[in-house]
This record gives C-alpha cells, sequence and structure tokens, in this order.
C-alpha cells in the first residue's frame, strides 16, 4: 500500500495514497497505525483525498485507528473523504463516532482545540 507520513508538532497526518482501502490494502494500513501510535503518536490526521471506495475491512482500520488514538488520550480526524466514502460512513452509523471534517486545516483545528481543552482540564 502506498501511503505517506508528515509529522507536525502535535499531530501526524497519514495519507493513503491509494484508490481503494479494501481487503488487499487494510491489513498494511493497519499495521502501520500500530506502529504510528507505538512510535508515540497520540493525535492522527487520516487524510482521505485520494481514497475513492472502503470495503468493510478498510472500515475496520479506520476503527481500529480509532481506538489508539483513544489509547493515548488523543483524537483521530478523518479529512477530505470522497462522496462514496462519506456515504458509507454514514450507512453504516459511523460518522456519529468518528470525527470528519472537510480537509487537513479543518482537522489540525479539530486537534489543536482537543489540546487546548487538555491542557485547560489539567490546570
Amino acid at each position: 500500500m502506498r501511503y505517506s507520513i508528515d509529522r507536525a508538532e502535535k499531530y501526524t497526518v497519514l495519507t493513503p495514497e491509494e484508490e481503494k482501502l479494501d481487503s488487499l490494502k487494510a491489513p498494511m494500513l493497519k499495521s502501520e497505525l500500530v506502529t504510528l501510535f507505538q512510535s508515540g503518536t497520540e493525535n492522527l490526521i487520516l487524510d482521505m483525498q485520494h481514497v475513492k471506495y472502503v470495503d468493510s475491512s478498510g472500515l475496520s482500520a479506520i476503527l481500529v485507528a480509532k481506538r489508539l488514538a483513544d489509547e493515548t488520550n488523543g483524537e483521530l480526524v478523518i479529512a477530505s473523504l470522497s462522496e462514496h466514502v462519506e456515504k458509507l460512513l454514514k450507512i453504516s452509523k459511523l460518522d456519529s463516532v468518528l470525527k470528519i471534517v472537510a480537509d487537513k486545516e479543518a482537522a489540525a483545528e479539530v486537534i489543536f482545540l482537543n489540546e487546548i481543552e487538555k491542557e485547560n482540564g489539567a490546570e
């Protein structure tokens, strides 16, 4: 599976560079997600700009990312969904569980706001 990873101070952006996130690609994505969170990632932006199709294996990989982010008290934010993938998330009711935003910039804002809330809650 082709993908890119960009690290910022408060978050990591993982961008799958595939049109399909299916049973052939999802195991590799899950493996990369586990590696990212084991290496210290807390907040992850999953930039889906290239992904046009997701099957149940792909949804499972996204839910693994959500669980890993929750375990680190971090955030998973999904950005740049295609219309088809967005409809699938709504049909499967995952839009109520996942944070979905229009683009990477909006995702970064969600993460920064969450970080501010965490810092204020610790005081």
